[in-house]
């Protein structure tokens, strides 16, 4: 447990705190909720995944590495406002290479992040249990049911993962939009379509942008969200997905976000979302060389045991 750190701002693992100028990590915490048609409650989980980061060791167990005795991190602070999502990176670096995580909040927040990240195409990585190709919902056209609609609007390829539950106009869609490439769940079940979306994912060229709405595991491993649905992937699909997307040198990953979590009494979920987040930094510091580098990350500064 870290020593040093005897105040309420939350960090992540305990660790000090850069300036986002500085950070090789920048996590963004979302606090957006407003379109939520299920349950309710994302916008509670980011703080709630930062404190439950406490609990994970600072050993990547995989890759054989501490990611943050290389790295420093920045926790941005919380954004409430919808309208405010767009300008949430706007002190960011422009001479280093980070990464950008965002932790929400419901998944109306994506379409906002890209449109702040990039001003050009790119393909994002749609990891969700459902299609969210709505035009709009209950009337919502920044509904958690419309993102996919609105990142082709932008202009990018969206590759599906993990679907499982969706309209009829959603499916013809999927069906007759080039731009679209979806993996459905129950083709998951099958290993040889399992290793053709992880080449499919290694072989991404470009811009992309990975987003992880926690419906797509199955709620075995995370039962609380949004809108949950049988089925689902696991967890260690997941991180296959991860080292395939993050160890692809042709791909640039331009940022991250992970939504729709639903903080819950058992801590099942949250802890599952901070060990993902951690897998996240883990193979990302990997892509980028960081375990071959000099150890002045945020690990150094503190006292552990």
């Amino acid at each position: 447990m870290n020593e040093t750190n005897n105040n309420n701002t939350i960090e992540y693992q305990e660790l000090p705190n850069t300036s986002m100028q500085d950070a090789d990590i920048v996590i963004n915490r979302v606090c957006w909720g407003g379109s939520v048609s299920g349950k309710v409650g994302t916008e509670d989980a980011p703080d709630v995944i930062l404190i439950e980061t406490e609990q994970m060791e600072y050993y990547d167990e995989d890759l054989e590495y501490s990611p943050m005795k290389h790295m420093q991190v920045h926790v941005a602070e919380s954004i409430h406002e919808f309208d405010k999502i767009k300008t949430s990176f706007s002190a960011r670096s422009r001479d280093k290479k980070q990464l950008f995580v965002s932790l929400g909040g419901d998944h109306s927040i994506t379409p906002q992040l890209t449109l702040a990240l990039v001003d050009k195409p790119m393909t994002v990585l749609f990891l969700d249990a459902h299609a969210d190709l709505r035009r709009s919902y209950l009337g919502d056209v920044n509904s958690h049911a419309t993102p996919a609609f609105q990142l082709l609007k932008q202009g990018h390829k969206v590759f599906m993962v993990g679907i499982r539950s969706m309209f009829e106009t959603e499916a013809l869609r999927i069906k007759e939009d080039k731009n679209i490439t979806c993996f459905m769940d129950r083709a998951l079940r099958s290993e040889a379509v399992r290793e053709e979306v992880l080449e499919s994912i290694a072989s991404l060229e470009g811009d992309v942008y990975l987003s992880i709405d926690m419906d797509v595991f199955n709620p075995a491993y995370v039962p609380s969200v949004g809108t949950p649905q049988a089925g689902g992937i696991d967890y260690y699909f997941g991180t296959d997905i991860l080292e395939a997307l993050f160890l692809n040198s042709s791909a640039n990953i331009v940022g991250v976000d992970m939504v729709e979590l639903i903080p819950e009494e058992s801590k099942v979920s949250q802890l599952f979302a901070a060990k993902f987040l951690q897998k996240i930094i883990s193979y990302w510091g990997k892509s980028q060389g960081f375990d071959t580098k000099e150890q002045t990350g945020a690990q150094m500064q503190v006292k552990y045991e």
